[in-house]
């Protein structure tokens, strides 16, 4: 049988390979590397109202959700959004006509998102 390992402490690690070195005239934070792209700021808290459906019709029965009224955010940013609502929802998703269409009734986790997004969502319709 092996010889087990104590585990309750003990002495230290020996040898620190760093004891010597000297924080004496180094800034107290690092600033942004030289070439580094700057961290995206915060999204804008008012980037204006969008209008959430459900459709149903012309659709062989089957529901939809339907995000619609973005003003200013152009077709990549959309993209972002259905991503992001897709995944939370774990259903299908596009971008048609610069309109977000989620498979099956998901207005509560899209609002959520928008409203996380900056956006103020409105649910319109039935």
């Amino acid at each position: 049988m092996a010889e087990r390992v104590p585990t309750e402490g003990g002495k230290g690690l020996g040898h620190n390979p760093f004891y010597k070195l000297d924080a004496t005239g180094l800034p107290s934070s690092p600033g942004p590397a030289k070439g580094a792209v700057a961290h995206k700021a915060a999204p804008e808290r008012n980037r204006g109202r969008v209008d959430i459906t459900r459709e149903k019709g012309g659709r062989g029965g089957k529901t939809v959700t339907v995000i619609d009224g973005f003003a200013g955010i152009g077709l990549p940013e959309k993209e972002q959004l259905a991503k992001r609502i897709r995944a939370a929802c774990g259903c299908g998703g596009t971008v048609k006509d610069g309109r977000i269409e989620i498979q099956g009734d998901q207005r509560e986790v899209a609002a959520r998102i928008l409203t996380e997004a900056g956006f103020r969502p409105v649910f319109a319709g039935g």
